[in-house]
């Protein structure tokens, strides 16, 4: 499980990659996980949620074709009531995402930092 802290979230996602270890370099080369390793995990279940969430696009590049589902998940307002509606657009007025995450998600990975001791407790 990754969290994104500033939108309060918790959601299961899979490890890519071991990008920066600050004890030993050789870490990094074995892709050994241990705590406080920086790694690159898989966007995904993140840009779902914020795009269900806020009804508003994340890390899309423009004029890119999107598919039945996805138009369903960003139009869901189309056909909503008027409080549904107003509630969106509360939602969507403090939809601000830093432009460097916005790249990483435009990529679909995400750099993301472990907190827990994978060793101890069997997971990452």
């Amino acid at each position: 499980n990754f969290s994104w802290g500033s939108e309060a979230i918790a959601r299961k996602t899979r490890i890519i990659d071991v990008l920066y270890n600050a004890s030993n370099n050789e870490l990094v080369r074995t892709k050994t996980l241990v705590k406080s390793a920086v790694v690159s995990i898989d966007a995904t279940p993140f840009r779902q949620w914020y795009e269900a969430h806020y009804a508003k696009p994340l890390g899309r590049k423009k004029n890119v074709k999107l598919t039945e589902q996805e138009e369903g998940v960003l139009n869901k307002l189309d056909k909503a009531s008027k409080k549904l509606v107003k509630k969106y657009q509360e939602r969507q007025k403090i939809a601000k995402v830093e432009q460097g995450l916005d790249e990483q998600f435009s990529a679909s990975r995400v750099m993301a930092k472990l907190s827990s001791r994978p060793g101890k407790c069997g997971r990452a």
